[in-house]
């Protein structure tokens, strides 16, 4: 539990109504499953962003930072450290020519809507991800045709330290689902995507055509953390799992997708335990008829 001394610190920093002692992580991750959260503090400002980081740090408090929750397992004892959330509270966006400017916060529909109001192309893919553009830049989301480091020109970070800095694409070292950011503990506060010119019906039929796409395949109607697995070079992890016989696989409350076997989803109830244990048993059965290890994509935390 942080000291009552680093509690009273994040209060003066983002103010006592953006500071919550014990809140249920349930509530703020895609699955809905997880136990509380030792402190939550929402900042609303990069400023207030670093401030946090350097009081975490002069405290040796250990500290998360969460968007949406969208590719998340939250153990169901919760997390004994500070987790700092940026969605709504940092989530401004706007055009400038040919680029998007967007805080870590801004939803990635939000921002592939603005792209596509000023008839700028190119962050169509990204309408229906679940997710922050802070989480897309961490860890390189992508669909479809698309990924978020063919669109993004720099990102605006906090540096473990508590430094606010500049990191370019090159410095950003992007590849399949990961980062430099992610590896170095960076905080993305806000990202600029450089997009193309093109016409705002063309770019509406293109977003209209992915979530078509979208919902006719993805169990959307369901909790979950989007895809569970990375994909294993030379396969399809849904198409392993389902040629491995575990379309509707269920552990307690936690099930393999009937709609989409790429998907772990909470069928009612599910624990994150159930989940854990799903994860692990689709791993094990997958290595045993096909010989390939499966990596989860969606992060566990508090195991």
């Amino acid at each position: 539990m942080p000291s009552q001394a680093l509690l009273d610190t994040l209060c003066e920093i983002v103010g006592t109504e953006n500071v919550s002692v014990g809140e249920p992580m349930a509530a703020h991750v895609t699955f809905r499953i997880g136990g509380p959260a030792a402190v939550m503090v929402s900042p609303r400002s990069p400023e207030q962003v670093a401030e946090v980081v350097r009081a975490c740090g002069a405290a040796e408090a250990p500290m998360r930072v969460i968007g949406l929750g969208s590719d998340l397992l939250i153990a169901d004892g919760g997390l004994a450290c500070v987790v700092m959330r940026l969605a709504e509270n940092l989530n401004a966006v706007r055009v400038e020519d040919n680029r998007v400017i967007a805080q870590a916060g801004a939803t990635n529909l939000s921002v592939a809507e603005a792209a596509c109001a000023a008839g700028l192309a190119g962050y169509e893919f990204a309408e229906g991800i679940p997710g922050t553009i802070g989480g897309a830049a961490i860890m390189n989301a992508g669909a479809y045709v698309g990924d978020f480091s063919a669109a993004a020109v720099s990102l605006k970070c906090v540096s473990p330290e508590g430094e606010i800095v500049e990191v370019t694409r090159e410095q950003a070292q992007w590849g399949y689902r990961h980062s430099m950011m992610a590896d170095a503990g960076y905080v993305v506060v806000e990202a600029t995507l450089e997009l193309t010119s093109d016409a705002q019906a063309e770019i509406q039929a293109r977003m209209d055509d992915f979530h078509t796409r979208r919902v006719e395949k993805q169990p959307l109607e369901m909790p979950s953390a989007g895809s569970t697995f990375k994909r294993p070079e030379g396969y399809f992890a849904g198409k392993l799992i389902q040629d491995a016989g575990l379309r509707g696989y269920k552990v307690g409350g936690a099930q393999v997708s009937e709609k989409h076997t790429g998907f772990v989803v909470n069928a009612g109830g599910a624990t994150a335990a159930d989940v854990r244990q799903l994860i692990a048993d689709v791993q094990a059965r997958v290595k045993e008829k096909f010989g390939v290890e499966l990596e989860p994509e969606v992060k566990m935390w508090g195991f």
